[in-house]
C-alpha cells in the first residue's frame, strides 16, 4: 500500500492549483485524473478568459497549456486516465485501476476536486443526440446555422448569451424556459427580448428531442399539457451544471444541489476529506480564479496538520 500525505481527485484549475500549492510546500502528493489529459473544464471554454488576472487575451485551451506547463515544471506528481474505486472513509484509503492494475494508496487528506458537468434534460432524444456529438459551442459553431432554426434552452445567463450570439449570426432561435422568471441579468434580457429572431417561450418544456442521423425536431409542451413539434437543426442545453459528487453522497455531506458542504477552509464533514472548486462552489460564485484561490487556501490550512 502507497502512502501519500494527499491525494487529489480531479484535474481541472482546481486540482492542478492544488498539486502546485503541495509542491510549493513539499507535500507529498498525488492528483488522480480519470480522463486522457488535464485541464477539466478549461476544453470547453471556446471564449476568451475574462476573469483571470493577466490573461485576459486566452481562450481555454491556452491558459490550460499555461496550467499544465506549470504543472511539469514542478515536476508535480500526477496520474490519468484512472478509474477511481472505493473510498473507505474510516481507513483513510482508497482504490484506484489503472492499465489493469489495481492501486492502492493511504491518505492522510483527500482533496475532491471532482467540479461539476452540465446539467441534462433527461428526455427521450437527448443521450442520442449527445452520442452523435451533437454538442455545440455558441460562440464558436454558429456560423453553421446561419439562416437555419436552432432551439437554447434555460433561463440563466449561459442561455441568454447563447441566445444572442446566435442571433447576431443570423440564425433563428427559439429560447424555452420552464417559468415566466429569467436568471439571466437584465443586460442580457432586455437585447434578447428585442431581436426579431428570437423567440422566446415561458412555461414551455421540451420533452422529446427527435431526428435519427441528426437533431430535425423538438417536442415541446406548455404548463396546461398541451404540446407541439418544432422543426430544429441544434437543441443547447444550458440548464446549469450538477456537481460531480455522487461518489461521496454516503460519506460526507451534501447540500440539496449535490454540492459537497465544506467550511471556510474546504473542510468537509469528515475532517480527512476536503473539497475545492465547481464541487462545492454555487454556480454564481463559480470562476477559474475561485477554484484557484480555494486550492491555495486549503492546501496551506492542510499544510499546518502535516507539518
Amino acid at each position: 500500500m502507497k502512502k501519500v500525505d494527499i491525494v487529489i481527485l480531479g484535474g481541472g484549475p482546481a486540482g492542478i492549483a492544488a498539486a502546485i500549492w503541495c509542491k510549493r510546500l513539499g507535500i507529498n502528493h498525488l492528483l488522480l485524473e480519470e480522463r486522457e489529459e488535464l485541464g477539466g473544464q478549461l476544453k470547453q471554454i471556446k471564449n476568451i478568459v475574462m476573469d483571470y488576472p493577466g490573461l485576459n487575451n486566452m481562450v481555454g485551451k491556452d491558459l490550460e497549456r499555461q496550467f499544465l506547463t506549470h504543472l511539469d515544471e514542478l515536476n508535480c506528481h500526477y496520474d490519468t486516465r484512472i478509474t477511481l474505486g472505493d473510498i473507505n472513509a474510516d481507513s483513510q484509503t482508497l482504490t484506484y485501476l489503472k492499465d489493469d492494475s489495481t492501486n492502492l494508496i493511504h491518505y492522510q487528506f483527500l482533496i475532491v476536486a471532482t467540479g461539476a458537468s452540465p446539467r441534462r434534460l433527461g428526455i427521450p432524444g437527448e443521450s442520442e443526440m449527445l452520442q452523435r456529438n451533437e454538442i455545440y459551442s455558441a460562440s464558436v459553431d454558429a456560423y453553421r446555422f446561419e439562416g437555419k432554426h436552432v432551439a437554447v434552452v434555460g433561463g440563466g445567463d449561459r442561455a441568454l448569451e447563447g441566445a444572442l450570439l446566435l442571433s447576431d449570426h443570423g440564425v433563428n432561435v427559439t429560447l424555452i424556459h420552464r417559468s415566466e422568471r429569467f436568471r439571466a441579468r437584465m443586460e442580457l434580457m432586455e437585447p434578447a427580448l428585442q431581436r426579431e429572431n428570437i423567440t422566446v417561450l415561458t412555461n414551455h418544456r421540451v420533452k422529446e428531442i427527435m431526428g435519427v442521423d441528426r437533431v430535425s425536431s423538438i417536442r415541446i409542451e406548455d404548463e396546461q399539457g398541451g404540446s407541439n413539434n418544432v422543426d430544429v437543426s441544434a437543441v443547447l442545453v444550458r440548464i446549469g451544471v450538477q456537481p460531480n459528487s455522487d461518489f461521496l453522497k454516503h460519506i460526507v455531506e451534501l447540500d440539496a444541489e449535490g454540492h459537497i458542504v465544506t467550511d471556510s477552509f474546504g473542510v468537509s464533514s469528515r475532517s480527512s476529506i476536503c473539497a475545492i472548486g465547481d464541487v462545492c462552489t454555487k454556480p454564481f460564485y463559480s470562476s477559474i480564479s475561485t477554484s484557484t484561490g480555494q486550492a491555495m487556501t486549503l492546501v496551506k490550512h492542510l499544510s499546518t496538520y502535516l507539518h
